[in-house]
């Protein structure tokens, strides 16, 4: 199974927005297989938004992961990467369809409530660098009633 890194930043967790979201992809038949809350170091943010590093909005990136607690999850199940994509909705809000988290809660991309890995590849990555300790390694009982 898949794996993807998702994380509710500070607007997401400020706004009381936590249980709304994991509850969305839990009713979507994905597994959580790890999650904590936490305040980011200026060190860890610049990690993982290191492929911004050049862009002119890094640093306001950084200051932002920063400003307050985020939860970071990593979520399992068939195509969860794509699939948590379409649930988080575009990077832009205002270009999020209603019924995605971001088109229901966001209305400024500075303020977009939350990050999902973009492909497999980078989420492996995001895992590895949020996850040093690793998940929790166990099996649901709901696997047979989500998957054939």
């Amino acid at each position: 199974m898949e794996q993807t890194y998702i994380m509710i930043k500070p607007d997401g967790v400020q706004r009381g927005l936590v249980g709304e979201i994991i509850g969305r992809f839990e009713r979507r038949g994905f597994i959580l297989k790890g999650m904590k809350l936490l305040t980011v170091d200026k060190s860890l943010a610049e990690k993982h938004y290191a492929d911004l590093s050049t862009k002119p909005f890094f640093q306001k990136l950084v200051n932002y992961i920063v400003s307050g607690p985020v939860v970071a999850m990593v979520w399992e199940g068939k195509n969860v990467v794509t699939t948590g994509r379409k649930l988080i909705g575009a990077t832009n809000p205002c270009e999020s369809a209603p019924g995605t988290i971001r088109g229901d809660f966001a209305i400024d991309m500075g303020r977009n409530v939350i990050h999902g890995s973009d492909a497999v590849e980078s989420a492996k990555k995001e895992i590895a660098l949020w996850f040093p300790e690793g998940i929790a390694e166990w099996q649901s009982c709901i696997r047979s009633w989500v998957y054939e």
